[in-house]
């Protein structure tokens, strides 16, 4: 199936984390906190959340804790309106990932606490028990690939879906903490890219895959022109450039008063796609997923700030335009 065309049913199953996400009220820091807020966090989950807040189906496949944190996070999931036929609660050690982080952007601190991951333990079989043909699209994000068995049953799980004949979109989403090595990190990466119809990563992410910063951009041409039909470069407050059907597609951001710099890509993915979905052209399809990231930075929370259609489109009234 054509990106496009499984991105336009709308049907999507995402692979990857759900957790916990604390913040201190008030823009206090962590270690000055008196009271925190508590909402869903987790890039893949959020990533199905904004789906859905935009009027799209996803369906969430990972694993969570048999314990409070872990029920938790199902009945966000639930209240999100994702998916979650495809989470196994497991028992034992593993933990549902818990992240702090502060809603100020000056100094920000966040801790993420994934030592021996509930989500890592996404299996084979977990992978091979989803029926392929009921979605339209798969998505997953970089850190399911960071340690076995997640890595397997992801790459497994890409392998499936090509026989499905679904595409697969990649964002490639690098967080250091959770790898064993830089040089691991690159080599999985990489392949996971190559496999890929659909990659969105920021500049210092195909940068690392290439070697170096500076080959990054020549990183996302060529997976462009050898394997991806999108590839979205992203450049932070430089905008973005887009590679599909032999174009460059370079655009802007749309400035806000941000008070915290996480949850932007898992907003700008649901944006992006979300736009696809409804047949926007792609350089309309780039900027509202980037008015979705700039509605969430400029707000507390990520999954809670993910906006709706609404939300959306009155975003862009005001915010007309882009630099």
């Amino acid at each position: 199936m054509n990106a496009i065309d499984g991105i336009k049913a709308g049907r999507f199953i995402v692979v990857g984390r759900v957790g916990m996400d604390l913040s201190p009220t008030h823009q206090a820091r962590i270690e000055d906190a008196a009271e925190m807020t508590v909402a869903m966090g987790g890039s893949s989950a959020n990533i199905a959340a904004g789906l859905v807040k935009l009027g799209l189906s996803a369906d969430l496949l990972t694993c969570v804790s048999d314990d409070a944190v872990g029920r938790y996070c199902l009945t966000q999931l639930d209240n999100y309106g994702v998916g979650r036929s495809h989470v196994r609660t497991i028992q034992g050690e593993e933990r549902t990932s818990l992240a702090v982080y502060e809603t100020r952007v000056e100094d920000h601190q966040s801790v993420i606490y994934r030592n021996n991951a509930a989500d890592f333990q996404i299996t084979v079989a977990d992978v091979e028990g989803v029926d392929y043909s009921q979605f339209s699209a798969l998505i997953t994000a970089g850190t399911v690939f960071a340690a076995d068995p997640s890595r397997e049953a992801a790459f497994r799980a890409f392998e499936l879906a090509k026989a499905a004949g679904i595409p697969i979109i990649f964002d490639v989403d690098y967080r250091p903490y959770s790898w064993p090595s830089a040089a691991v990190a690159a080599d999985v990466l990489s392949r996971a890219g190559a496999l890929s119809d659909v990659i969105v990563g920021n500049d210092e992410e195909f940068g690392f895959m290439a070697g170096h910063i500076d080959k990054g951009l020549d990183k996302a041409r060529e997976l462009a022109t050898t394997s991806a039909q999108i590839v979205v470069y992203k450049m932070g407050q430089n905008g973005a450039v887009t590679f599909a059907d032999g174009v460059e597609i370079p655009t802007g951001i749309y400035p806000v008063d941000a008070i915290k710099p996480t949850g932007a890509g898992d907003s700008f993915m649901a944006g992006f796609l979300a736009a696809l979905a409804q047949g926007r052209p792609m350089r309309d399809a780039i900027l509202r997923g980037s008015a979705c990231a700039s509605i969430v930075v400029a707000q507390p929370g990520c999954a809670p700030a993910m906006p709706d259609t609404d939300q959306l489109e009155m975003f862009l009234l005001d915010h007309p335009g882009h630099t």
